[in-house]
């Protein structure tokens, strides 16, 4: 199957050799030379089967694959189209799977690739931003349309301590601290808002921004500084 074809429905086994073998590579000798992890917590937060959306601040090129590397689990993220013209690192995102995403439209054709993922099965990893942040950016809503319609839970994951890396061993930048993750809470939207449209998407959005912002340092709230301001409305705990 060719990810993004409409065509196609979204077979886990077409990838599942390609991602063990790339998996390997990341845990042995990817994060041994290019990167290190101070800290990680709430991972038991991410369900052990079923489908999930993982929603991240990216403040590095290095966070998509952090996560990859943290969960036991495949996960299947969504990058801008440019990843796969990249010189020489252009063919990981290729051999994976990763879903190419048209930043400046409303891309429905990914849409409806990832939308299959989740079908399936599937954790699937988003940067609600459209891009690399120090602070969080107001986030896109294609989050909330795609956890509201498919009815998967979303996972925040906080992420701090990446800027630098990748770097080998011998640079300076491993004499300071690694890479902190936290893993949220999962949260699941309402049934209300199964067919939720731009306002309510718009609000939908926000709530799980904040919920993210809250797991962050202050220097990286950005757009979601003020936590007094959010409200939880819209979604409700997985398990409650």
């Amino acid at each position: 199957m060719a990810v993004g074809d409409r065509s196609t429905q979204y077979n886990h086994a077409d990838w599942a050799l390609k991602r063990r073998f790339l998996r390997f590579l990341i845990k042995y000798i990817g994060f041994t030379l290019l990167a290190k992890v101070d800290h990680v917590e709430g991972i038991e937060n991410v369900p052990a089967e079923g489908p999930g959306i993982l929603l991240i601040n990216h403040i590095a090129l290095i966070d998509p694959i952090l996560v990859i590397h943290l969960l036991p689990r495949n996960i299947v993220p969504l990058a801008k189209m440019e990843v796969y013209d990249y010189p020489l690192v252009g063919i990981f995102p290729k051999m994976w799977g990763v879903v190419p995403l048209k930043r400046d439209e409303i891309d429905r054709q990914a849409l409806y690739t990832v939308m299959g993922i989740l079908q399936a099965g599937e954790l699937v990893l988003v940067a609600p931003e459209g891009t690399r942040h120090h602070e969080l950016q107001e986030g896109r809503v294609g989050v909330a349309y795609l956890a509201s319609r498919t009815n998967a839970p979303v996972i925040p994951v906080a992420i701090d301590g990446t800027i630098g890396f990748p770097v080998f061993r011998t640079a300076a930048r491993w004499r300071e601290g690694g890479a902190r993750v936290r893993f949220g809470k999962p949260f699941r939207y309402k049934a209300e808002f199964s067919k939720a449209r731009s306002k309510d998407l718009r609000r939908m959005t926000d709530e799980a921004m904040y919920y993210l912002a809250s797991l962050l340092p202050e220097n990286r709230r950005g757009a979601y500084a003020d936590l007094s301001q959010a409200t939880q409305t819209t979604f409700e705990w997985l398990g409650e």
